[in-house]
């Protein structure tokens, strides 16, 4: 039997003309310049690390979802050879278009970007929450991989590489137009290269819609009109995420819809690319604890296996990644367990490993940073386009400068704020230790830094410089993409500005703060915090350094280590 794949995914590389630019993203993420030489060398992989607070792979030859328990949204997956690959949405955060590296389908690692820089457009400068890269594709065709998202407010892109490590060739826009979304390509028998995508309501005006058109031979552009090929409104409202496949004769569309959180999983069939196509639910929640089981990726194993990811969208925690086993019966796929044997399956929690010929090294994203290497961890995002002089890598003390920042103008609180350095939340019960010294201006009075767990309501504990010396605070914010104002929890004085700062998240996704002087012995401050999920995106936690205004120079925070552990 053969599988083709079709990918969308997309990625956006800004070249800076200025050589400090090059060598701020080369510090921090891996410019350009540096991506290239990789490529000529043969790129290389990030040291693997194992997690200390969430590992799948149990390993005796089976696994528990999540494979992922971090907010790897929309996931898209693909085969080359005995590898596989991961992409998925990113929205505005920067680094973008995250891509993920796996053997056996659930030790996965996080290895570099499609967009490594910056968005862009000029919007993208400030936070735009919920917009940006949306639901991509990834594909490997012909020795090289192609990534298709759609912006909502822009249109469909596309990037491709010979190298899924990098470097990615500068977006296409495939077809421009405010609503497309989820976009996905196929490579025909005949050598047509057609694409799938979905509408957004808020952007397009219509929504439960899946289109196709068709692309030139280099897929860089779209040469028709598009076709409505299926109407979800009558039994499958919100129908999107399209994923466009052939097999055995038969085009396969594989779309969610009911909605992230209450959904399912269909599969549509056709003997034409344009429909009519024939409808089946393969996959719901049935019984199981996993709610909204969709939008997701068919992938096989040189084996002959087949298997599907999918996200659960868990509050706070964002959308997680599941891996589900699936096989083929009467030319419909059935996905997770078929208790009944209707043909729609439910989600598993525990299975077998794939069948992948081989047994690999347990590994997982990268959590903890050290910052003692040539760049920082590939875990960690901007919130918007980041400025060069945002952070140095100072790799002779080994340890991250972050600049203070005034808000934007007209901005009220950190939901405005792009130079926060976060990165998502790891598993359901965690903890996060970072020492920090602040280096306040002179001149200046409120400037703060410390550490954050950001969404619609966020959380923070930070070293502040007052008029009468430094203090320690722990605050939150509620309603912050209201504009409303932080409300200080509790404050001690501080003799300096070093301090160890510790952030526990329980199961149930409460936060508590503590510190320490002398990296031994805690003590709590403020109030516990029940985390929330952004727009779009899980509960984020890292980094933050900021001045309560503009002025000529300001101070800095340094950051000798952000560990994640039980």
């Amino acid at each position: 039997m053969s599988l083709k794949f079709t990918s969308c995914c997309s990625t956006l590389i800004l070249k800076s003309a200025m050589t400090y630019k090059k060598i701020f993203f080369s510090l921090l993420f891996g410019s350009l310049a540096s991506q290239l030489g990789a490529q000529s060398r043969g790129a290389q992989l990030p040291i693997a690390t194992v997690s200390k607070v969430w590992i799948p792979d149990n390993g005796k030859g089976y696994y528990k979802n999540p494979v992922l328990h971090a907010d790897y949204s929309d996931p898209d997956v693909c085969r080359a050879g005995d590898d596989y690959y991961m992409t998925a949405s990113s929205f505005s955060c920067i680094p973008g278009l995250p891509i993920l590296h796996s053997n056996d389908l659930v030790s996965w690692q996080l290895v570099g970007h499609a967009v490594a820089e910056r968005l862009p457009q000029v919007a993208y400068d400030k936070p735009q929450h919920g917009s940006g890269i949306w639901a991509p594709s990834i594909r490997f065709h012909n020795g090289e991989f192609y990534i298709f998202y759609g912006d909502p407010d822009y249109g469909i892109y596309m990037t491709k590489s010979k190298k899924a490590e990098g470097p990615w060739e500068p977006l296409a826009l495939v077809k421009e137009g405010r609503g497309l979304i989820d976009p996905c390509p196929l490579w025909d028998d005949d050598g047509s290269v057609y694409l799938v995508h979905a509408y957004a309501g808020s952007r397009a005006g219509i929504k439960s819609l899946l289109a196709v058109c068709r692309l030139s031979p280099d897929a860089a552009k779209a040469v028709t009109e598009d076709i409505i090929v299926y109407d979800g409104h009558d039994a499958d409202e919100t129908v999107e995420g399209p994923k466009l496949y052939k097999r055995n004769g038969y085009y396969y569309i594989f779309a969610p819809a009911g909605g992230v959180a209450t959904g399912w999983q269909l599969a549509l069939r056709s003997k034409s690319i344009f429909g009519p196509y024939e409808r089946k639910v393969v996959l719901a929640q049935g019984r199981s604890a996993v709610n909204g089981p969709h939008q997701g990726a068919w992938v096989d194993t040189k084996a002959g296996e087949d298997w599907f990811f999918h996200f659960q969208e868990i509050p706070a925690a964002g959308r997680v990644v599941h891996l589900q086993p699936m096989r083929w019966v009467n030319g419909w796929p059935v996905i997770g367990e078929d208790k009944d044997g209707d043909g729609c399956g439910e989600p598993v929690m525990a299975y077998k490993k794939p069948d992948v010929g081989a047994t690999y090294p347990i590994a997982t994203p990268a959590e903890s940073d050290e910052f003692d290497g040539d760049r920082i961890g590939l875990q960690w995002q901007w919130h918007a386009n980041p400025r060069p002089w945002w952070a140095y890598l100072n790799r002779g003390k080994k340890q991250l400068r972050l600049f203070s920042v005034p808000l934007p103008e007209g901005e009220q609180n950190l939901w405005g704020a792009g130079n926060l350095l976060l990165q998502k939340f790891p598993a359901p019960d965690f903890r996060v230790i970072a020492k920090v010294k602040l280096t306040p201006s002179k001149r200046l009075d409120g400037e703060r830094a410390g550490l954050v767990i950001m969404g619609v309501d966020y959380a923070s504990i930070f070293v502040q410089k007052a008029p009468d010396g430094l203090a320690l605070s722990q605050s939150d914010c509620a309603n912050a993409d209201k504009g409303t104002a932080e409300r200080v929890n509790g404050t001690v004085k501080l003799a300096s500005g070093e301090v160890f700062l510790m952030v526990r998240v329980e199961k149930n996704q409460r936060c508590t703060f503590f510190y320490s002087l002398d990296g031994k012995k805690y003590e709590p401050l403020g109030k516990t915090f029940a985390a929330q999920s952004g727009r779009w995106i899980g509960a984020k936690i890292g980094l933050f350094c900021q001045r309560p205004k503009p002025f000529n120079d300001g101070g800095w925070v340094d950051v000798d280590y952000f560990k994640v552990e039980n």
